[in-house]
């Protein structure tokens, strides 16, 4: 397993991450056994860094990735995140990066997921309501206390994340990055480089989209989410499901899937850029990592541009309400 490093504070990561949300929430299909062997299958893979969320399940995924690290807990790198308040019944309550919420959702994590640190901590979304500046000095708060190693953002805009490494050094930025995401290439990946700042790619495959297993919006349970999101409605699927049968194509002649192909275009990106495909089964961790021994030459990076440049995919990446929380 290749490394990569985020930052520029000494946080080492695999190449490939591993995102565990799907294990418990948001997607039809869980197996709670079948989601530990997958973590499990991933460590044995070299995949170090788990990514999770308090608000995920609500909170049950931070339970599941401490019950299948147990005694494990020295070979991954373990991320979660704070800041997308939500109740026990899962309703969304808004988003808070008040100092005091901060360090209330801090122990609640550690708690849920059994540990003493947390080596990557994430702003989830940013609080409208709270300068960022009192948010990263309570982040960096917990690292003097030995809670947190790393500090993240997710889904922050350029000025606030000037602001926020202003206050602490930001290991890595977490914003949604693919083949038919590719907003972040126009200003977000800029400011990051130029601060020394990593960059977590979140959704690399489109929600699922891209490894071309999704023929029609049937395909999806009743409770998957993505039936509401836009890109899988009406006349998006079809304009989308268009552009991942090209993908499919060029695939098939490099001999690899088209989920393999849709990471190594990421890993390709740059060395700074560490993806976090989700999966909840072991057959599809295998196919992801598959991905590490795919290369992108000059050729295919034209192919995929004129396939798929930015702006390419039809809808928007979230229903309105949650575009608002983006880019703050």
């Amino acid at each position: 397993m290749h490394t990569r490093k985020l930052g520029r504070e000494g946080l080492e990561v695999s190449a490939l991450g591993l995102g565990c949300m799907g294990m418990s929430d948001f997607y039809a299909g869980r197996d709670e056994a079948e989601a530990v062997a997958t973590i499990h299958r991933a460590i044995d893979l070299g995949v170090t860094l788990l990514d999770t969320a308090d608000m995920y399940g609500p909170f049950t995924n931070e339970v599941l990735v401490g019950k299948a690290i147990e005694g494990l807990r020295d070979q991954v790198v373990l991320a979660t995140k704070f800041g997308n308040v939500r109740s026990e019944k899962g309703e969304f309550l808004g988003i808070r990066g008040d100092a005091e919420y901060v360090w209330q959702a801090c122990d609640a994590s550690l708690k849920r997921l059994g540990v003493d640190h947390i080596d990557l901590y994430y702003q989830h979304r940013v609080d409208p309501n709270t300068p960022i500046e009192e948010t990263v000095g309570a982040m960096a708060e917990l690292v003097k206390a030995g809670k947190v190693r790393y500090l993240g953002l997710s889904e922050a805009g350029p000025e606030t994340i000037r602001r926020a490494h202003a206050v602490h050094p930001i290991a890595a930025l977490q914003t949604e990055y693919s083949l038919w995401s590719r907003e972040p290439e126009e200003e977000i990946l800029p400011t990051v480089r130029q601060l020394g700042i990593g960059y977590v790619a979140y959704s690399p495959l489109g929600r699922g989209f891209l490894t071309g297993q999704i023929r029609s919006v049937d395909d999806l349970a009743e409770d998957d989410y993505r039936r509401s999101a836009p890109r899988f409605q009406g006349e998006n699927f079809q304009k989308n499901l268009d552009l991942v049968q090209e993908v499919e194509t060029m695939a098939r002649e490099k001999g690899c899937t088209s989920s393999q192909l849709a990471l190594a275009w990421l890993l390709a990106q740059g060395e700074d850029i560490v993806p976090i495909p989700g999966t909840k089964k072991r057959a599809r961790l295998d196919e992801n990592v598959g991905a590490l021994d795919v290369r992108i030459t000059a050729e295919d990076r034209a192919r995929i541009d004129a396939i798929l440049p930015p702006g390419a995919a039809a809808g928007s990446r979230y229903d309105a309400p949650q575009m608002q929380a983006l880019n703050r």
